[in-house]
């Protein structure tokens, strides 16, 4: 069980995680051995808050399908178990990145200074092309 937040978990239960064989280079053990990881976790079925999987369904992240499925694979390391490690590692922190909700914006007043600014410009526009008239 890995803990987020204050009081949200992620069940080891909710997590599926494959083995399968890296890609890339790597020589006779890369070939015999599956130390990569694979691992998908269904955002809907899972046991967090209703505000956090809607916050993590709506980040324009890649590794979330349509269907609500975060995939992450992992095959830094030549151990199985590190890869597994570092996968559950990158999920924890996709998930604590949407723990907090954002700050909603306050909006703010312009200053008296600005507005003074702005109506000056306002009258010297105003008095230029007041100018701009024909000639009598």
């Amino acid at each position: 069980m890995a803990c987020v937040g204050h009081a949200m978990h992620i069940k080891e239960s909710e997590v599926e995680v494959t083995a399968i064989r890296a890609q890339g280079a790597g020589g006779q053990n890369v070939n015999k051995v599956s130390s990569a990881i694979h691992l998908r976790f269904d955002v809907r079925a899972s046991s967090l808050p209703e505000d956090v999987k809607e916050r993590l369904l709506a980040l324009p992240d890649q590794r979330i399908t349509n269907e609500g499925v975060v995939v992450i694979k992992s095959q830094e390391h030549r151990s199985q178990d590190m890869n597994r490690i570092e996968a559950f590692a990158r999920l924890l922190e996709l998930v604590q990145s949407v723990d907090k909700p954002p700050k909603k914006r306050k909006p703010t007043q312009p200053t008296y200074a600005s507005k003074l600014r702005r109506l000056d410009s306002k009258k010297k526009t105003s008095a230029i092309k007041s100018n701009r008239g024909r000639v009598l």
